[in-house]
């Protein structure tokens, strides 16, 4: 993957954010540069053009009292046609080439922040809404990829048109020239303090639009929930709320983008205005002939025009650096600290794991596990419960390497999980979560996603294993059955009992099942626990759990409460304990 995108964080002001876009396009400066000549060439030959027009009205009026000199009048007409024939092909490659350039750019910018995707921390999606990322993504992108394919060929041509029609203006009359080389400086100061004020507000669009999005992909994907809530209102005014907010922010940099256009436009009319009054003077004094005023008049309007047009691209160009911005700062946000090289891998794997004096916590100086030690033997089945809030998901996000413990260590088999590789660490375990997760896809397709190698035996043993098997087979196409991208053709339960046949096809050395069990009625449940029973045998496995009727029969049972382990060992012993435990299953249990 090439990287041509600087290490810095976010760009503090407009001269910064475009020298990182400049420096992100390096990779396709060959191309830029021949379409920036291309467009120059067809600038240079289009700045000919009212010339020889010009010369072609001094001609008919020379020879008008003798006769029109057809022959000169012809040859000036085909070399104008031939520039305007020569200014288009050389349009058409220039655009070609850009277009090419564009949709490169596009497909690598995506696949850099896909790429950037997988590098990233959990922190971060903890952190982040999934909508602003998404946005990043999508309409980000397309604002400076769209925008810069124009800005390259509108810059490009009204630079080349400008400085080429100074020169043939200064050819034609000095002073003519001279009243409207001093209204352009007058007309960039004016747009340079326009684009000052409304860089910050292109800058608050762009990240508005995230926001947006993001409510927009909460709302759509919360619908059960806001509708069972009656929340449709709030819902409603919490979206018009953001909405109007970024109609606010768009309004006001649309706002002060199109006030360079008419401020550029003022200047430029009053020059031309008192060059048509000297220039009459002029030619009556015969100063000037006819056609080159005539000539002159043009060059005036093209001197004009490409000043209004870079002026009337500022509202792109903002657009265009506000989007940079936070597709740069999101591809240098920091990554997942290097796996360790070389590292350590573990060639048989028994399954003893062991926290040694694990501290950590999501924020510093707001610690949630203190100084958490034990030991799992190889083939224990442990059980993790404890209140919401206790400390129980975050020992697996530990366990999982999602995150490194802020001090202590852990070891799996005697090796500690720092100095494995965060994929291999991962491999070991085959997990089902709370929130069940399917892509669209075949039935089929989703139970091979844990195991590439899995045949259609495999994965019909698992499914019968997990008490699925008659569920798939009951789907209209059984294994090839699509489930919908929203998985909304299937229960909750069915999703749940197909990822944790998932999780039996991957056929891993232990397991962790995070309250995988709280879609499924009781009957499902109790069926689920025997086929968790044949899979945990010999294997070590994790169960974190909440009704504690279903981990019974575990080894071990580890009793958390703020981060520490308040009482461990297996159910009896608990309950005969009469602490935390007890307090928890019979409050449970209380009126059985």
């Amino acid at each position: 993957m090439h990287n041509d995108i600087p290490e810095s964080g976010k760009p503090k002001n407009m001269g910064e954010s475009f020298k990182i876009f400049l420096k992100s396009i390096k990779r396709y400066r060959f191309l830029i540069v021949l379409s920036v000549l291309l467009a120059v060439g067809s600038a240079i030959l289009g700045l000919f053009i009212p010339k020889i027009l010009g010369d072609m009205t001094t001609i008919a009026v020379d020879t008008f009292k003798t006769g029109l000199n057809w022959g000169a009048l012809a040859g000036k007409a085909w070399l104008a046609i031939g520039l305007f024939c020569g200014s288009a092909l050389l349009n058409y490659a220039q655009a070609y080439i850009l277009a090419v350039v564009s949709a490169k750019y596009t497909k690598e910018l995506r696949e850099k922040i896909l790429d950037k995707i997988s590098k990233l921390p959990i922190a971060y999606f903890d952190k982040h809404k999934f909508g602003d990322t998404l946005s990043r993504m999508s309409n980000d992108v397309d604002v400076l990829t769209t925008s810069m394919s124009q800005e390259i060929a509108d810059v490009s041509l009204s630079i080349t048109t400008l400085i080429g029609v100074m020169i043939i203006m200064l050819t034609i009359s000095v002073p003519l020239s001279l009243i409207s080389f001093i209204v352009v400086p007058l007309s960039v100061l004016a747009v340079g303090r326009i684009m000052h004020y409304a860089q910050k507000y292109f800058r608050e669009q762009q990240n508005t639009l995230g926001v947006l999005n993001s409510k927009i992909e909460e709302d759509y994907s919360g619908q059960i929930v806001i509708k069972s809530n009656s929340y449709e209102d709030d819902a409603l005014e919490d979206f018009s709320k953001t909405n109007e907010k970024l109609a606010t922010v768009a309004r006001k940099a649309q706002i002060f983008s199109s006030l360079s256009f008419p401020v550029t436009h003022i200047f430029t009319n009053i020059g031309y205005v008192a060059i048509c009054v000297l220039g009459g003077i002029f030619v009556v004094e015969g100063k000037i002939n006819i056609g080159n005023i005539q000539a002159f008049i043009q060059y005036v309007s093209r001197f004009n025009r490409p000043i209004t047009e870079i002026a009337s691209t500022t509202s792109t160009l903002q657009s265009l650096l506000a989007a940079s911005e936070r597709i740069f700062e999101f591809i240098n946000e920091a990554e997942e600290e290097p796996d360790p090289e070389p590292s350590k891998k573990i060639s048989e794997v028994k399954g003893e794991v062991e926290f040694h004096n694990v501290n950590f916590g999501y924020s510093k100086g707001q610690p949630i596990i203190h100084d958490f030690s034990v030991k799992v033997t190889p083939g224990m089945k442990v059980a993790i419960v404890g209140p919401t809030g206790a400390g129980k998901t975050t020992l697996i996000n530990l366990l999982m390497r999602f995150y490194d413990p802020d001090s202590g260590y852990i070891t799996i088999d005697g090796v500690p999980t720092r100095e494995m590789k965060r994929s291999d660490v991962r491999k070991l375990f085959g997990m089902v979560l709370q929130d069940t997760w399917l892509f669209s896809g075949t039935v089929e397709e989703n139970l091979r996603y844990s195991n590439q190698k899995a045949n259609l035996e495999d994965i019909k043993l698992a499914a019968k294993a997990s008490n699925v098997n008659h569920i798939i087979e009951a789907l209209p196409k059984g294994y090839n059955s699509e489930i919908s991208e929203d998985s909304d053709n299937i229960s909750a339960g069915e999703k749940q009992l197909i990822t944790i046949a998932r999780a039996m096809v991957a056929n891993p050395p232990m397991m962790i099942l995070d309250e995988a069990t709280s879609n499924v009625d009781t009957r499902t449940e109790q069926l689920i626990q025997d086929s968790f029973e044949k899979l945990t045998r010999g294997r070590t496995s994790f169960v974190i759990a909440h009704r504690l009727s279903t981990i019974r029969n575990s080894d071990l049972i580890l009793v958390m409460r703020d981060g520490n382990i308040v009482e461990q060992g297996n159910h009896e012993s608990l309950l005969k304990a009469n602490g935390f435990y007890a307090e928890l299953y019979n409050s449970q249990f209380a009126d059985n």
